[in-house]
């Protein structure tokens, strides 16, 4: 299957107007046949370039499209016609690509198209899932509480990832720290000790001597290091980019590992669980959300789980048993949704699974960060003191002979 891409179009819409954007889809010929579907004649399709631009504001954030949702309903829900919440909305965002966004939106939107339409338009700010969901409240006439429902997904998706980034940023950040403050005193301090040590004339301690090889060569190496760290970061980046089996060996390798791991797995449930309890209570059909809950869970491994549970329900198999088969869900999460078959409450007992696992990621970053402090303390404890007692062990060394 060919991956998916976003094309810069120009055509004209149902009413003739000429009108531009961008669309989601492996080729030019299927990002014109979607456009078709959309009622625009695209008279022009060309891949996004990928170049790079300098200036033009800050990009447009998840977070930014989850307060513009929030607004939206609240406006809605007002009574205020939709057209006229983007003018109020716009006008309200400090962040000029945001209000760009919401501008041109509403333009589409004036102009005769869906509002579904005219989010397809940006594919990079929203995804098929927000899209799908608008049409569906768009089609069932309760946009606005549709709305509300899109913006605690949001809010709730955004800050479940927000707690993972947490942890797993801030043990790398205070390492990071720690290489920094390191590498300063075996460049800077260590050397000072050295040409006092010159004047002993008498042979240094082991641990002094390798402490002191260390120093110099850092001294003469310290730019190729810093080129080698840039290169495999960079190195990493881009293949991780580029390659969809290497990022999907670390989804595998990232569930392995002690303590994040088991954040990791939790995280991807919560989502599986949110998502898939907010496109059921829409009205989308089970095997139509299965698809879009596959990519909104994050991680590889639960991707290939869900899809093999969609493909089963769609033989008329019950989803507590195609999750069972999986051996990726916990026991609690499919017994809630045997429940929530039985009683027709399926997403009711989703919802509050995805509440639960969100609480347990909470916690779990909480008891993280507690860990690690003492831990990261530890750390930077040995190697400060570490380079500190191998500098002065010398000079005890020293006076123990002088005594």
């Amino acid at each position: 299957m060919a991956e998916s891409a976003v094309f810069v179009w120009e055509g004209k819409d149902k009413q003739g107007r000429k009108t531009k954007g961008e669309i989601s889809s492996s080729t030019p010929a299927i990002a014109k046949a979607e456009l078709r579907r959309q009622g625009i004649v695209a008279q022009k399709v060309k891949k996004k370039s990928a170049g790079f631009k300098i200036g033009g504001g800050a990009k447009v954030k998840p977070a930014d499209i989850c307060l513009f949702t929030r607004q939206m309903s609240t406006m809605m829900r007002a009574g205020v016609p939709l057209v006229q919440s983007f003018d109020i909305v716009a006008d309200g965002v400090d962040k000029p690509k945001l209000g760009e966004l919401i501008r041109t939106v509403r333009q589409d939107v004036a102009s005769g198209n869906s509002f579904a339409s005219a989010l397809r338009r940006h594919p990079n700010e929203f995804d098929d899932l927000f899209c799908n969901l608008v049409e569906a409240g768009e089609q069932s006439g309760a946009l606005e509480s549709m709305l509300d429902r899109i913006a605690t997904y949001k809010e709730k998706t955004e800050s479940l990832k927000a707690k993972v980034r947490k942890a797993m940023t801030y043990p790398i950040a205070v390492l990071v720290v720690a290489g920094i403050v390191s590498g300063i005193l075996l460049i800077k301090v260590v050397p000072q000790f050295e040409q006092v040590f010159a004047s002993f004339g008498a042979e240094l301690p082991a641990f002094t001597q390798m402490v002191i090889g260390f120093s110099e060569f850092a001294q003469a190496n310290w730019y190729f290091v810093i080129a080698a760290i840039v290169a495999i970061g960079f190195t990493f980046s881009e293949v991780r980019k580029r390659s969809k089996k290497f990022r999907d060996t670390l989804d595998v390798i990232s569930l392995k590992l002690p303590v994040a791991g088991d954040i990791i797995e939790k995280s991807s449930i919560a989502r599986f669980a949110r998502t898939l309890s907010t496109t059921f209570a829409a009205g989308v059909p089970l095997v139509d959300a299965l698809n879009a809950v596959a990519g909104a869970t994050g991680n590889n491994v639960f991707v290939v789980a869900t899809l093999k549970v969609r493909d089963d329900v769609s033989t008329g198999q019950q989803l507590n048993f195609s999750m069972r088969n999986t051996g990726v869900f916990p026991n609690m999460v499919i017994q809630m949704v045997a429940i929530g078959e039985e009683a027709g409450a399926l997403d009711d007992m989703l919802d509050k699974s995805a509440s639960y696992y969100e609480e347990q990621v909470d916690n779990a970053v909480d008891n993280l960060t507690s860990l690690m402090e003492p831990i990261i303390m530890s750390v930077l404890g040995i190697l400060v003191g570490g380079l500190i007692i191998a500098m002065y062990l010398p000079i005890f060394q020293l006076g123990a002979v002088v005594g």
